[in-house]
């Protein structure tokens, strides 16, 4: 296996532009299947977990055209239902959880869909009852077999309603807005996500012939149509990835300018790192990050440790407080950072602690880190990525640390950054994959 060898302590600089945002990627890509029409994606980024999700609909007869290395067409003319019952669907399926979303648009298109349990990053229990629950209440069947562990959902008529949803999820808000957007009658969809994946999601399906209104609140209404046609389609820049150079920026003190990063779908992120101590600016549709020897954490009014928590957008992304996390062990000052969404998330701030990093574990939720004020820089070390955003924290920490690291496990990496390292080493890094 694959692994990255990091010599860190040294300073970055350039320019360097983050990839399509994955998490709109996986949603976008799914919704192909709701017309036998060319739907044409752009800014696709080029990493695991997508192309395995496009590797999977070519495998369902969906026709792949792939113009370049991010940008692709989709016809969805002749899906083979009968490969979802397949022994090697529910193999490719079952290690990629955002494919869950296909069954909305199967639904919707075909009056039924079947999935096996969903992998992913081992961060915690993910329930789905957000998703079967909206397609019952659209008038579908659900089926678990618990032997097998394969979900089934079926549905002679489907019909228009009104839900409240448990929860703001966001696949589930993507997967019952698919379902609904051909079911006839009008489905308005309460507590729904807003984030910008699910923005841009309905923005296609409004070109593709959907009636949606409601976009970018908690309040969805559908008008149900009979068909959709195709269409071209840009995916938004990843704010996950434009918090890591952030972060990584000021790790490092280092000068970086952040290209093209979508500055009006970024919401609550530059004030967060802000509030942080990190000098950064807003150059038209760039960010741009000076050399900083030191940054202070702000406090609250009261003079009280700062909290920084997660919360569902408008409020901060669960996928950057491991970031915020790694950012904190170098500042001046003290915060408590309150993972709620998610129980395993927080479980690499050993790692950083064998590095020298002063941090209070309080709970699997919870935890507190004492600023170093780069007095004491990290240490190197062997690091293994748990899953995705705690391997870049990890590889943020190596950059910043004396000496040499070891990252091993980095196909977590890889499943979520586009050629990270060779993209970190035009700035400057001292990186490589052995």
């Amino acid at each position: 296996m694959n692994c990255f060898e990091i010599e860190g302590g040294h300073r970055l600089k350039g320019e360097i532009t983050p990839q399509g945002a994955k998490n709109e990627a996986l949603q976008v890509i799914c919704a192909v299947l709701l017309t036998s029409e060319t739907v044409r994606i752009n800014n696709i980024p080029d990493i695991v977990d997508v192309n395995n999700l496009i590797d999977l609909l070519g495998e369902m007869g969906v026709v792949i055209n792939r113009i370049n290395r991010n940008a692709c067409e989709f016809t969805a003319a002749d899906v083979n239902l009968e490969f979802l019952q397949s022994v090697d669907f529910k193999k490719r399926a079952s290690s990629l959880r955002g494919s869950i979303m296909i069954m909305g648009p199967l639904l919707a298109r075909f009056g039924k869909a079947y999935f096996p349990k969903p992998g992913g990053d081992k961060i915690g229990r993910r329930r789905l009852d957000t998703h079967f629950i909206g397609f019952e209440k659209l008038g579908a069947t659900f089926n678990f077999d618990a032997e097998d562990i394969f979900y089934t959902v079926e549905a002679s008529a489907m019909k228009g309603t009104y839900m409240l949803l448990d929860e703001a999820s966001v696949t589930g808000t993507a997967n019952i807005l698919m379902a609904a957007v051909l079911t006839p009658g009008k489905t308005t969809i309460y507590n729904a996500a807003c984030e910008p994946y699910l923005q841009q999601l309905s923005k296609m399906l409004i070109s593709m012939g959907a009636k949606i209104s409601g976009v970018g609140s908690n309040l969805l209404e559908i008008e149900g149509v009979t068909e959709l046609k195709g269409c071209a389609h840009t995916i938004l820049p990843d704010m996950i990835e434009v918090g890591s150079f952030i972060g990584m920026a000021a790790m490092t003190s280092s000068e970086i300018t952040i290209k093209n990063v979508g500055v009006e779908q970024l919401g609550i992120i530059p004030m967060m790192f802000q509030r942080m101590g990190i000098n950064l600016q807003v150059v038209g549709d760039d960010i741009y990050i000076p050399t900083q020897e030191h940054y202070e954490i702000d406090t609250f009014i009261d003079g009280s440790i700062m909290t920084i928590a997660d919360a569902p957008w408008p409020g901060l992304t669960p996928d950057l407080l491991s970031v915020f996390l790694v950012v904190a062990t170098q500042a001046k000052g003290s915060v408590l950072i309150h993972q709620k969404m998610f129980e395993s998330r927080l479980f690499f701030v050993d790692k950083l602690i064998d590095m020298g990093a002063r941090i209070i574990l309080c709970d699997p939720h919870r935890a507190t880190v004492i600023g170093l004020n780069k007095e004491n820089a990290l240490r190197g070390a062997n690091l293994t990525s748990p899953d995705i955003r705690a391997g870049v924290a990890l590889l943020i920490a190596a950059l910043s640390a004396q000496g040499k690291s070891t990252i091993q496990n980095i196909e977590q990496i890889d499943r979520g950054y586009q050629n990270i390292d060779g993209r970190l080493q035009n700035l400057g890094a001292r990186i490589k994959r052995i």
